[in-house]
């Protein structure tokens, strides 16, 4: 079944993206939610029309991506966390609290934006990549301090 998304799904597409996808998940998850419609001839037409009209706004949104990725540059954020004796973490690190430093540091990124490459238990070093735009993609390192 061939859908066309209305939001960005992670795992699956972007918006405005035409996917395939099994029947049982378009009908009865994503097109009742509102996350897609069938792609339809009209839909599709549809679809190009907005695209078309909406491409400078997009190659906007874009360098604004693409310009928040050049100034977080090469940071090196620090998370404290609570730590036991062998060095490891109570608890994780998660996307929310790379989200909160980055906003300390003056960089407003969603917290659904940033993916862990690997899973935080114990002090150090780690990154994280920033989905900023579907073209724009960003590592940060952080490392992770005793608190």
């Amino acid at each position: 079944m061939n859908i066309i998304l209305r939001t960005d799904i992670a795992g699956l597409g972007y918006k405005n993206d035409v996917v395939e996808v099994k029947a049982g998940y378009g009908r009865n998850y994503l097109i009742p939610q509102g996350f897609a419609v069938m792609a339809t001839d009209s839909n599709k037409k549809i679809l190009a029309e907005n695209i078309k009209q909406a491409a400078h706004k997009a190659e906007k949104i874009k360098l604004d991506a693409q310009a928040l990725a050049d100034s977080i540059g090469d940071l090196t954020l620090e998370i404290p966390a609570k730590v036991g004796e062998s060095g490891k973490i109570f608890g994780r690190v998660t996307s929310i609290q790379i989200a909160e430093v980055l906003k300390e540091k003056g960089f407003d990124v969603d917290r659904k934006k940033i993916a862990l490459d690997t899973e935080v238990k114990f002090i150090g070093d780690y990154s994280a990549t920033l989905d900023l735009h579907k073209e724009v993609k960003h590592t940060v390192k952080f490392t992770v301090v005793a608190a």
